[in-house]
């Protein structure tokens, strides 16, 4: 092992001039200036190209990187020649870019975080992957397992190397299984996509992390935009595979500015590297066989009519999914989209902290203003935000973290685009996944609850109702037009349907109702943060004590017994509050 310890605050390669134009605005700007804002043009904004050193240090704790040496493999396999010898551009790149391969790869520490660190150099024949990156990504990722360390790669590349022939196109499979046995083994990783990264290094690890970043700006894809041009004589958007345009159809996490980047990372680091306390030392806590009673009614939930819960739960006031992400979690990391069309705002989610728990949160959101509304489909997902859910249940189970979903939804999107993209296929995936989810799953129902479209995030262990909440198999205006034959009738149908967290309890389905403050959530959205806070607690500090075959074999029990199935009856203890509402997709 060699250290090296490269000074985070230079960016620019050494022995430069003194003033550099800025390749996006033709700007002429200070070397030093340029230095000092991370080779980023202040006046475009362009972030300028960086070497894998300049990458390490930006990113790696001063004086942390330590670089693991990798012996040489076979320098030409194809004796290949072109207008040059490959051997003479290999001595060529090496001499221009200061590295023996287009891959640096080590040990550092990230905020104090130990890591696996790789970077590519798109200087070193424009980053491609020949035998000897994928030889190095393959350490990199070898060295994150055999020493039970999170990845982190820098990637920047053109794609494939030609001059290798087949011998490179099969590097893709190779990097590729690597990443299949980190995730595996539960270990993080996170690739940083930089511009450019293209072809098959693209295809296969940049884009095989549990997170993808996008450098902003950066160009991302696996065809250039020349080749496809020339290819399908296609006219392009103007942002076309950008790290922005990425984000908009689903394909990274996030899109950062160079500057945001590290703190980032520290962030993930440190969001999948807590582990919370044990809980209290106790006899083992058996799965509720009944609906719990430990939860207060509240304000007159006794009392309370179908149809005055859903118009309560529908009070544009009332606090959304951001709302609680904001107020009752302690920190939280949104992840988007659902890596294959689009990043669907009617569902957020990612990563969060909880008392010191670190949870994966998943959650309809629905806005408040009618801006928001309408930009986020109020609160209708398609697809894609299906899949997105999806996608974060299994980033939970990679990495043992507990779920909680947070349910509020007039109902699945019943467009024909979503139905052209599977909404029926989505939805019902959504729910047979977290039917057998490894983890514990606590569902919050915080407000309409609409049909299949909610049933897709309230398939858990726990279900939590507030108490101006409902569920239902239709909204009550949908019922009231079939069978009433008047959407007038809507308050008969709630009440018929027997809508609120007093059915909800009593029938088993809800596990616990929790109270909101006088006048509802909408009322004192704070305080309400902290009933839905405690009964969250509460939840998973018990389904933590329960082994992974207990967790599925009681979740399955529950589900069977919803409707009367089962060996008994469920039992109601103690007084059920009544009331109602819900609403659906048509």
């Amino acid at each position: 092992m060699t250290a090296t310890t490269p000074a985070r605050p230079h960016a620019a390669a050494p022995g430069s001039v003194d003033w550099v134009s800025c390749p996006s605005c033709g700007w002429l700007l200070y070397r030093k200036r340029l230095d000092r804002n991370l080779s980023v043009c202040p006046e475009c904004d362009h972030h300028l190209r960086l070497g894998a050193r300049a990458r390490i240090a930006l990113l790696a704790d001063d004086g942390s990187f330590d670089e693991h040496a990798c012996p040489p493999g076979p320098a030409d396999p194809l004796d290949f020649t072109d207008l040059r010898d490959y051997r003479d551009r290999l001595h060529e790149a090496a001499a221009r870019s200061g590295e023996s391969e287009a891959v640096v790869l080590g040990t550092a520490r990230i905020g104090g975080t130990p890591v696996v660190l790789a970077a590519m150099d798109f200087g070193f024949l424009g980053g491609s992957m020949g035998i000897e990156v994928g030889r190095r990504v393959s350490a990199a990722a070898d060295l994150a397992l055999q020493r039970g360390l999170p990845l982190v790669t820098v990637c920047a590349s053109g794609g494939a190397r030609m001059q290798e022939g087949v011998f490179s196109l099969f590097q893709m499979a190779r990097v590729s299984h690597a990443f299949a046995q980190l995730h595996e083994s539960g270990l993080l990783s996170v690739c940083v996509l930089t511009d450019p990264t293209y072809g098959g290094v693209s295809a296969s690890f940049a884009t095989l992390a549990a997170v993808l970043v996008g450098e902003r700006g950066a160009h991302v894809g696996f065809a250039g935009p020349r080749v496809v041009q020339e290819t399908i004589r296609a006219e392009l958007p103007s942002d076309f595979q950008t790290a922005e345009f990425l984000l908009a159809h689903g394909l990274v996490d996030r899109v950062e500015s160079r500057a945001e980047l590290r703190p980032l990372l520290v962030r993930l680091l440190e969001l999948h590297g807590r582990r919370p306390a044990p809980p209290p030392a106790a006899a083992p806590v058996p799965a509720p066989e009944v609906p719990r009673d430990d939860a207060p009614a509240g304000d007159g939930a006794e009392d309370a009519d179908a149809w005055d819960v859903v118009q309560r739960a529908r009070v544009a006031g009332r606090p959304t999914t951001l709302d609680y992400l904001h107020t009752v979690f302690d920190d939280f990391v949104e992840l988007h989209g659902d890596r294959a069309f689009a990043d669907d705002p009617a569902v957020v989610g990612g990563v969060a902290v909880l008392d010191g728990r670190p949870v994966v949160v998943i959650g309809h959101e629905k806005g408040h203003s009618v801006r928001e509304r309408v930009a986020r489909n109020f609160g209708m997902p398609h697809p894609e935000g299906y899949r997105k859910a999806m996608r974060l249940m299994a980033h939970a189970e990679t990495f043992g973290l507990p779920v909680v979903t947070l349910v509020d939804t007039p109902g699945a999107h019943p467009g024909p685009a979503a139905e052209e993209r599977g909404q029926a296929h989505a939805i019902a995936e959504t729910i047979m996944r977290s039917s057998r989810l490894r983890v514990p799953v606590v569902a919050v129902l915080t407000g309409e609850g609409g049909s299949g479209g909610a049933l897709a995030l309230c398939t858990s262990d726990r279900l939590l109702v507030l108490e101006n909440a409902y569920l239902s198999v239709i909204s009550p205006e949908g019922c009231a037009a079939i069978l009433w034959r008047t959407a007038t009738a809507a308050p008969t149908a709630a009440r018929a349907m027997r809508l609120g967290a007093a059915h909800l309890r009593a029938s088993g389905i809800a596990t616990s109702v929790v109270p909101e403050p006088p006048g509802g959530a909408d009322a004192d959205p704070l305080a309400a943060a902290g009933l839905v806070r405690a009964a969250l607690v509460r939840e998973l500090d018990e389904l933590a004590r329960l082994d992974v075959g207990t967790l599925l074999g009681t979740r399955a029990a529950r589900l069977a017994r919803i409707g009367g199935d089962g060996d008994r009856p469920l039992r109601v203890v103690g007084p059920a509050p009544e009331g109602g509402g819900g609403d659906a997709a048509r």
